[in-house]
């Protein structure tokens, strides 16, 4: 994939700045000025003859090269619609268009002239945050398992001319960080995409490992299967007990922050294959069983994230990483396990694994005196049904911490949505033989999953994001890396960088 640098400059001779493709923003019916003035005259009046032709009117989704003058060898013109109605959601179409637009050219850098929006600073800022992490995202191709892996538009490099409202270090500061939280989404979306077979608990345990090797600041340690048991981990133990690729609790310590500064603990659900164990799922689509690792591949690109940014707080990031295959040695569905809170589990359904998996990861959280605990786990399809791909479900058990969370998604467009966790979902998890049982029942599956892992998660803050349907697309088929932007604007309003 192409890599893509982002700077920031002032450039006063618009003109004779040498690049392969000047972006110009216009709006509808508006009249040209600054540097698209400055380029229209040089270039004998080319953008007002293109706009008295109606080849262009700035209308939304619209875009026109042109052949450059001066020291740019192409002019691109963007439609921004109506300047009074230019909101954020237009900011994110324009990035779009912008991506698309250079896709179909050769140009390797480009100068985006910022002024001609004439946004207030706070919205600038937005807009080159999004702007770069979407060019980012955007340049990611997968390419571990590909003999010729599809390419990515030319671009390596984008200058922002900076506009009287927004100082340029302000602006390279907005484009760090959104290059940065977009390195966090293709770090998850690179590990969720690899196979089964290659993307094992060892494989994520190895990845730590070498995260923490180019981190100064990231720390790594790898329980396995025999400290497991020795510290009563039955159910975590119970999911790979079929399989035999050995489970990991793999342990990244962030130490950004003062070494009294209580840390904010990422705990995700790392299932590397769900079979379903003995309660095996139907064939189809199976092979996208392999996602079901995304909330701990969204631990891996929000500490990436984290680490780019140098952010000035501490994190743990847990990954209870397994496979869940049926075998001989597998869990039966009856079986009942103890977890390392104590609580014994009746297993009714070998396929509700990740409850098991987080119940125990989430009981080891503790030991860190946490400020804050949130999971994110692909757990339950019950939650696909409710919310579909658009909205990742969100319990929690802090309403302080549920608003946080909630903005950081409105802000990043990664968005989440509320659920209960109503006391009366406790009783569909009451079983005859053990303290839990796994499944509540077919009423409010993506509920009671939330509530079987509110039990273990007494002593502190504690949120849950369900993505399920959020984690990966079918079609095309492909992991989306979310909610590692809502996770990383939490963690930059945690360490009180400026939105």
């Amino acid at each position: 994939m192409t890599a893509i640098s982002f700077t920031a400059r002032n450039i006063r001779d618009v003109v004779s700045a040498k690049t392969h493709c000047a972006i110009l923003p216009v709006f509808h019916k508006a009249k040209l000025t600054g540097a698209a003035l400055q380029l229209d005259r040089a270039s004998d009046g080319s953008i007002r003859s293109a706009l008295a032709l109606g080849d262009f009117a700035g209308n939304p989704g619209e875009t026109l090269l042109l052949p450059g003058t001066g020291g740019a060898k192409r002019i691109l013109l963007i439609g921004c619609g109506d300047p009074n109605k230019f909101d954020r959601k237009s900011a994110r179409n324009v990035s779009k268009q912008l991506h698309d637009a250079l896709c179909s050219t050769k140009a390797t850098d480009s100068i985006l002239h910022l002024g001609l929006l004439k946004l207030k600073e706070r919205d600038a800022c937005w807009l080159l945050s999004y702007l770069a992490r979407f060019l980012t995202t955007a340049s990611y191709r997968y390419t571990e398992t590909l003999s010729s892996p599809k390419k990515a538009m030319k671009l390596s490099k984008l200058i922002v001319n900076a506009s009287k409202e927004l100082p340029v270090p302000t602006a390279s500061s907005a484009l760090r960080d959104g290059h940065a939280m977009g390195l966090g989404v293709n770090e998850a979306r690179n590990l969720a995409n690899l196979p089964g077979n290659i993307c094992t608990p060892t494989h994520l345990a190895r990845h730590a490992r070498k995260l923490a090797r180019n981190a100064k600041k990231l720390s790594v340690s790898v329980l396995e299967e025999k400290k497991m048991r020795e510290m009563g981990m039955g159910a975590l133990l119970s999911v790979s007990a079929g399989s035999d690729q050995p489970a990991k609790l793999i342990v990244m310590h962030y130490e950004g922050g003062k070494s009294k500064d209580r840390p904010h603990v990422l705990v995700g659900k790392g299932i590397t294959f769900d079979s379903g164990g003995i309660s095996l799922k139907p064939g189809a689509k199976m092979d996208e069983m392999k996602f079901d690792m995304g909330g701990a591949a969204s631990v891996f690109g929000t500490l990436r994230a984290a680490i780019e940014m140098n952010l000035p707080l501490n994190v743990v990031g847990i990954v209870a990483a397994a496979e869940n295959m049926p075998s001989g040695r597998a869990t039966k569905p009856g079986d009942v396990v103890t977890s390392m809170a104590g609580k014994t589990i009746e297993v009714l359904n070998t396929d509700a694994e990740g409850r098991l998996v987080l119940c125990d990861a989430l009981a080891y959280a503790a030991r860190y005196k946490p400020d804050t605990v949130i999971d994110i786990a692909t757990l339950t399809g019950a939650c696909v049904v409710a919310l579909g791909s658009h909205a990742s479900a969100l319990y929690a058990n802090n309403d302080s911490l549920a608003d946080d969370l909630l903005e950081a998604g409105i802000e990043t467009y990664d968005r989440a949505w509320r659920m209960p966790l109503w006391e009366e979902y406790n009783a569909q998890l009451k079983s005859n033989f053990a303290d839990l049982a796994n499944i509540g029942g077919p009423g409010g599956g993506s509920i009671t999953a939330a509530c079987f892992l509110g039990a273990f998660t007494k002593k502190y803050r504690w949120a849950h994001l369900d993505i399920a349907g959020s984690a990966w697309n079918s079609a095309p088929k492909g992991a989306t890396g979310r909610p590692v932007p809502l996770l990383t604007r939490f963690l930059m309003d945690k360490a009180g960088r400026e939105r």
